[in-house]
């Protein structure tokens, strides 16, 4: 057992540092040996590491990100815990449309969000045009307008995850502090606040980690305005003529240092305290009904903040695909668009097929991936498996364009080709990125729902005669069926609207789904991109409520007996 255990973990470590470890490295190791060629290694290189402060572009490539992800962080998380608190000790008619609302935009990517509010607030769009409204296009091409649009777009996590920490809370020392004088909200403040930091600081990590590596925002943004960030000009030293690869590598460097100094910090601040308080004195929160001022104030404050979040994109997107022209002033109602979208052999039919294609396979492999790693985790005795954890935390915060560019320089090698593995311009390639992004997302999914699954219950059936697959198909996979399709929906949502790894790693002549919607809108063709968004996402959108419904018959089935019986 022991041996197998080792065995298998081995297997999965060398996997995981395949997919995730080498093209970091890789990419790092571009600063003193540009192109990985030998005969350029010059230690001296490292001597443009801190030419990120002298030349114009780096430095402010860097302070904009470093800006940009702090100011979205706090601001974010203030938001999302703002939010989450109201839905969860109020019963009010827009709490279920506000969780509605944060799922779709934890789906949908943020370029489309970005184009929609584009749309919004360009010096022609609807805003002005339509609605009357004069300074948007001053506001959103401005640093407080991106800021307050990526709020928009990456609070969800954060609003997930702390709605999931608030329906439990510490009855009994609440109920003490409130005796002995405590108001409800130093309450707030001195019980439940502290006991909750561990959701709020993971809170704002996935926040922050989302926001400095977020290229499709920064790509979409700076073809309108000039907002160079660290993800969109390591893509553009990739890009450029001549390549520059010892940039890729000094601005990869900043921004990896960026998200290692988050996660310290981060560490520092929870160090060894205990925040356990789950017993016999906690109690699940129980939502009341406002009333009066705060009624309506709780209504009104969820039901616009849903509206500006969800409805001005996705809204402006809608109103554009029917447009004839890229400026609403000379807005003329056409269908054009959607006639030259929906042809059968048009690109953006083709492009959906690739991006199905690819999503499918990486979310079957990504699934079996992950649940290897989620079970070495969990249940088995492996030394290294602290490493394996490392590296999954890793996968999560590495961003995707600078994953991309590693799989570049590792599958890109001269002495690959006699072995067949030189995938670079092969659709191969894009399916190792799509799964090296899953798996750590599918990974943390799952070992939460193993967490719950005790090691005894395995053993016993181990005693009973049961074999390792016959213990996994009839006890873990039941227990696991709900985290399996969600493990399974993220991968394949995650793989069909990946933009950075895309774009850096499609072939030619094998057009996926974001970059042929990003490209049409680059080539300010945005009706045409618009109605591609609108048909593209409401294809892919189908397709997932379809697969979510099929995956969870056999589960519906076995509820029904059980109620029944």
């Amino acid at each position: 057992m022991k041996n197998r255990e080792n065995i298998g973990g081995s297997g999965i470590l060398l996997i995981l540092i395949i997919l995730v470890l080498l093209p970091l490295v890789t990419v790092l190791f571009q600063v003193v040996c540009p192109g990985l060629e030998l005969s350029e290694f010059d230690l001296g290189n490292l001597a443009l590491v801190l030419d990120v402060f002298k030349r114009p572009l780096w430095e402010k490539a860097f302070i904009n990100s470093a800006t940009l992800s702090l100011a979205t962080t706090a601001i974010g998380i203030i938001i999302a815990g703002l939010l989450a608190n109201l839905r969860v000790n109020y019963d009010f008619p827009f709490g279920k449309l506000l969780d509605i609302v944060s799922w779709i935009l934890m789906i949908i990517p943020s370029f489309i969000l970005a184009q929609g509010w584009v749309y919004f607030a360009s010096g022609n769009g609807i805003a002005k045009a339509w609605l009357g409204i004069s300074g948007m296009n001053d506001f959103l091409f401005s640093f407080p307008g991106l800021v307050t649009v990526m709020v928009l777009c990456k609070y969800p996590m954060a609003y997930v995850a702390i709605k999931a920490a608030l329906e439990w809370y510490p009855a009994e020392l609440v109920h003490a502090a409130r005796m002995n004088g405590a108001s409800p909200v130093r309450a707030w403040l001195d019980v439940q606040l502290p006991l909750c930091l561990p959701t709020y600081f993971s809170a704002a990590m996935l926040i922050f980690m989302d926001t400095v590596g977020d290229y499709g925002m920064s790509s979409t943004i700076t073809a309108v305005y000039s907002f160079p960030t660290l993800p969109y000009t390591i893509y553009s030293a990739i890009c450029s003529s001549p390549v520059r690869f010892d940039m890729a590598g000094v601005l990869s460097l900043y921004l990896v240092v960026m998200i290692v100094i988050a996660m310290i910090l981060q560490h520092y601040v929870m160090g060894r305290k205990r925040f356990d308080y789950l017993g016999n004195g906690t109690m699940r929160t129980m939502a009341r009904k406002p009333h009066g001022l705060l009624s309506a104030f709780i209504n009104v404050f969820t039901g616009l903040f849903c509206l500006v979040a969800l409805g001005v994109p996705v809204g402006s997107n809608f109103i554009m695909s029917f447009s004839d022209s890229f400026s609403i002033e000379r807005f003329e109602f056409t269908l054009e668009n959607y006639k030259r979208v929906l042809q059968p052999d048009g690109e953006l039919i083709v492009g959906i097929q690739h991006s199905l294609s690819l999503a499918v396979i990486a979310a079957l492999i990504g699934i079996v991936l992950g649940f290897a790693v989620a079970y070495i985790l969990t249940y088995s005795d492996f030394r290294l498996k602290k490493l394996i954890d490392t590296i999954t935390l890793i996968a999560m915060a590495v961003p995707g364009v600078v994953l991309g560019i590693g799989y570049i320089f590792v599958w890109n090698q001269k002495w690959l080709q006699p072995l067949g593995l030189n995938l670079y311009g092969k659709p191969s390639i894009l399916v190792l990125a799509a799964v090296a992004s899953a798996v750590p997302l599918i990974n943390r999914v799952l070992v939460g729902g193993m967490a719950k699954v005790p090691k005894e219950l395995l053993t016993a059936s181990q005693v009973q005669g049961a074999g390792f697959i016959h213990r996994i198909r009839t006890i873990l996979l039941p227990l696991l069926h709900n985290s399996m399709v969600s493990g399974v929906l993220a991968a394949f949502g995650g793989s069909v609207f990946n933009l950075a790894i895309t774009t850096i790693l499609y072939p030619p002549n094998y057009s996926t789904l974001p970059v042929y919607i990003s490209d049409s809108y680059n080539d300010l063709n945005f009706g045409y991109a618009a109605a591609a968004t609108i048909v593209g996402g409401a294809c892919i959108v189908t397709i997932m409520l379809i697969l979510e419904f099929v995956l969870n018959i056999g589960n519906r089935k076995r509820n029904e007996y059980a109620v029944n019986t």
